[in-house]
């Protein structure tokens, strides 16, 4: 019969228990013994008291993570373990198919040990006074273990109660509990985001307790993601970015896999960077689901469109302005050469005067074009200092005398729609505009809670501006492109050609 004390000391092992006394449901909704795979014995192996995972989809973390909450509460008196989803429902589903399917299924003599003292479909309370419960927050009480679940998506939809669960909700485990954080990307914004940038800076070093440690799990780690190459066409810049991925992370991409991920991307599109990453940094270069731009920055990443962009002397600089009305100014920086639309720089500031940002573009030294200014710079303002004037005028008399004004249309996403496909020549320098080009990519519309779906309007957030900015372009890009009669002469003002001249 072996040794009993050997029994009592597999008993005793909390890892020994989750390979032998939990039961799930697999992909093939079998019902199977849980048997750790390899990424998940990577985690525990380097497990921390408070921990942050950027992974690719179906790795099994969430399984994982409320088996060893479930084995906690049966094993030791006294614990509190919360769990928060991004949704009611989805909340309700992670305790029916993974906490209570498991619990059903222990031996009996644990379960008449450790009977349930409630039977409700969001906590199980179990007669050592340990619980489990599961929820879209969780401010009340000290939990020993919090998971939270895919936060990436409660950020981009719910900012307000992505706020409260890092304000109300982490704050409530005890200092020496047990954080995951887990969740695959939603674009670089929110506290998600940041949660990945900050524990990422630590990696390598040693964490203290309360600080997070970054775990990252890409798509290739898992055997089941590859299919037979044979007929599966794999294009020159599709082998160009594995042998990218190969020399960057050391891992070996092999035909089976790369013809996997080719077949998946086509499905995917946009939505592949963040449901099955490479890197850490590829995650989050896929905007949000709700982002208006998430497919024209997929495009224009892919095919390599922000870099370094020069200076072309011989062609003029255009402006295209946003005035904002939270005091927040916008102006991108832009060139026509040829058919390329080509984005030198992105400038934003406030509690500015406009003489500020007519200094910002003489210290450029560009020989400047047009100004194109939103529908409201044309507009008289009243009060002290605008003596009845508009923006537009008071530029005119620093001298930024090649103006156009914008027309305002009623519907803005006409212009959101023109800007998208005009971003197909668009080239943006990575260095100049890296400001305005993290705006645009989080420039995104507003979350329906009630609905659960995306609303057909945008968010105006921080990321407007900028945005706004450059739609201003989207919507003159066919005037600017020559293809109607009216287009306006380029001037370049005489004040203009004495800055550059005074630089020489």
């Amino acid at each position: 019969m072996g040794d009993p004390r050997l029994k009592l000391n597999e008993w005793s092992n909390p890892v020994w228990r989750l390979h032998n006394l939990y039961w799930i449901t697999d992909k093939s909704n079998r019902v199977v013994k849980f048997k750790p795979n390899l990424e998940q014995t990577q985690f525990l192996e380097e497990l921390h008291y408070r921990n942050v995972i950027l992974k690719a989809r179906q790795l099994g973390f969430s399984t994982l993570i409320q088996l060893m909450f479930l084995d906690q509460a049966v094993f030791t008196s006294n614990i509190r373990a919360g769990v928060i989803a991004d949704t009611k429902p989805n909340a309700e589903i992670i305790f029916r198919d993974k906490i209570r399917f498991a619990y059903d299924r222990l031996p009996n003599g644990i379960r008449e040990k450790r009977f349930p003292e409630t039977d409700s479909t969001t906590e199980l309370l179990l007669s050592n006074n340990s619980s489990v419960r599961v929820g879209t927050s969780m401010r009340s009480g000290t939990l020993q273990y919090l998971h939270i679940s895919e936060f990436g998506k409660i950020c981009a939809k719910d900012p307000k109660r992505a706020r409260e669960i890092v304000t109300g909700a982490i704050p409530a485990l005890a200092p020496d509990g047990f954080l995951f954080v887990e969740s695959t990307a939603e674009g670089r914004d929110g506290p998600f985001f940041e949660m990945c940038e900050d524990s990422r800076k630590r990696s390598g070093a040693k964490h203290k307790p309360l600080e997070e440690k970054f775990h990252f799990f890409p798509w290739f780690v898992r055997d089941e993601y590859e299919t037979d190459p044979t007929d599966v066409v794999i294009s020159v810049k599709e082998h160009e970015y594995f042998e990218k991925i190969e020399k960057s992370t050391g891992a070996k991409i092999t035909p089976r896999k790369r013809a996997w991920y080719v077949i998946t991307k086509r499905r995917l599109g946009a939505d592949m960077k963040r449901e099955y990453p490479s890197t850490a940094d590829e995650a989050f270069e896929s905007s949000n689901e709700g982002a208006w731009y998430r497919e024209q920055f997929d495009a224009i990443r892919t095919d390599g469109r922000i870099c370094r962009v020069p200076y072309e002397r011989s062609v003029l600089v255009n402006t295209f302005w946003d005035i904002g009305a939270n005091d927040l100014n916008s102006i991108w920086f832009h060139q026509l050469v040829g058919p390329e639309h080509r984005f030198l720089k992105y400038y934003e500031s406030s509690g500015r005067t406009l003489d500020h940002y007519v200094q910002i573009m003489k210290d450029t030294g560009y020989a400047f074009g047009t100004a194109y200014l939103p529908h409201d710079a044309g507009h008289k303002r009243l009060g002290t200092g605008f003596k009845n004037r508009s923006v537009e005028e008071m530029l005119n008399d620093l001298d930024v005398t090649n103006t156009i004004i914008v027309p305002r249309i009623d519907d803005v996403t006409v212009g959101i729609n023109q800007t998208r496909m005009a971003l197909s020549s668009a080239y943006f320098d990575a260095e100049g505009c890296k400001e305005g080009l993290d705006h645009v990519e989080k420039y995104s519309k507003e979350w329906d809670e009630r609905a659960g779906t995306w609303k057909d309007y945008p968010k105006h957030d921080i990321h407007s501006n900028a945005a706004d900015a450059l739609r201003q372009w989207g919507q003159k890009f066919k005037n600017l492109r020559g293809e109607e009669e009216d287009d306006e002469p380029v001037v370049i003002p005489a004040t203009v050609n004495h800055w550059n001249a005074s630089r020489r």
